[in-house]
């Protein structure tokens, strides 16, 4: 088997949406032996049944597992990885899809250059459809290649998303690589982690994903539980490169991912919800950063994704909490009040 594909599935019956991600996997002009392990995460509508039907009309092709707890992206993801009987292992989001020609060119990229770890650019798109739409690349300065310390620096500044590649599995089960369980954000915890391992990444420059966007997604619902996953996600991935021992070598690039996702993605998503911020929260966030990374302001990678109000911002909260908590606040409630 050259290729397991791994696709978790909650709720996805509606709309066509989960047959679109389906049939664009059994339609890969891909011609390598391959299988799709779709596990439905414990789904209340008629997603079972979908995959159920894909199962019986392509044996051999479509496996099903089905979950009896909810246990989110990274658990499905761990059960599919566990099952997974391919050389080469891929994770699709079951609202996604890719182009026809996704697997066959990232194979022809992997194997002419001996990568473990081939992707592509995504586009961002928001109705069911195979024309391109808002092209995202990957932004890296160093490109494809032998992962080198500085290629690896540069990728660890540059995180892209997970279900854009094509993984050797000997890479992910020989390091004992996975996601973490019960949470949001388990691309964001496990990325820094897988890439540690990376020996060569390779990549086409074509937006072979295509990623769909809506109201749902969960880059568009901020509510607090999503705010502590991040926090959650971003716990994960210091304790794990410390664990492997990898903190002290990549330490201004791990500083920098967990002052990103702990604490300036969650702050200020935090501060936007329409109702029910604490104050308490706010001083976790500023405490947290002041036990692990004091000086974090420092890093030379800080605000890069970061414009001047929230470097502002984020210099009042670290000099007085109920300061910028009132301030933000008024600033959030004034603008929400010139939109109406």
């Amino acid at each position: 088997m050259k290729l397991s594909i791994i696709v978790p599935v909650y709720n996805m019956a509606s709309d066509g949406k989960l047959n679109f991600c389906i049939d664009s996997l059994l339609n890969q002009t891909f011609k390598g032996e391959y299988e799709i392990i779709a596990v439905d995460d414990a789904s209340t509508d008629d997603s079972l049944s979908v995959l159920k039907a894909y199962e019986s009309r392509f044996p051999g092709k479509v496996r099903v597992i089905a979950s009896e707890v909810n246990r989110h992206q990274g658990g499905a993801r761990n059960t599919g990885i566990k099952e997974a009987k391919g050389e080469w292992i891929s994770f699709i989001d079951s609202d996604d899809w890719v182009s026809p020609e996704y697997y066959e060119k990232l194979f022809k990229r992997a194997e002419e250059t001996g990568a473990d770890v081939a992707g592509c650019c995504y586009n961002l798109v928001s109705s069911h459809t195979f024309e391109v739409g808002k092209v995202c690349g990957l932004g890296l300065k160093f490109g494809s290649g032998e992962f080198t310390d500085e290629r690896r620096r540069d990728f660890l500044n540059n995180m892209s998303s997970m279900v854009t590649k094509i993984y050797k599995a000997s890479l992910i089960k020989d390091n004992d690589l996975s996601f973490p369980e019960g949470i949001f954000y388990e691309d964001n915890a496990a990325g820094p982690i897988w890439a540690m391992y990376y020996k060569r990444f390779e990549y086409v420059d074509e937006p072979l994903y295509y990623y769909y966007q809506h109201d749902t997604s969960t880059v568009h619902t901020i509510t607090e539980r999503r705010c502590f996953d991040r926090m959650e996600a971003a716990e994960f991935i210091l304790s794990e490169i410390k664990r492997r021992g990898f903190l002290e070598k990549y330490r201004s690039e791990i500083e920098n991912i967990f002052t990103t996702v702990y604490f300036v993605n969650t702050l200020f998503s935090y501060m936007r919800m329409p109702h029910g911020r604490k104050l308490g929260v706010v001083r976790t966030l500023r405490r947290r950063m002041l036990e692990e990374f004091p000086d974090f302001r420092k890093n030379e990678f800080y605000g890069r994704f970061m414009d001047d109000e929230q470097k502002k911002y984020v210099d009042i909260l670290m000099a007085n909490p109920l300061s910028f908590y009132v301030r933000y606040s008024l600033l959030w409630m004034y603008r929400d009040l010139k939109k109406t």
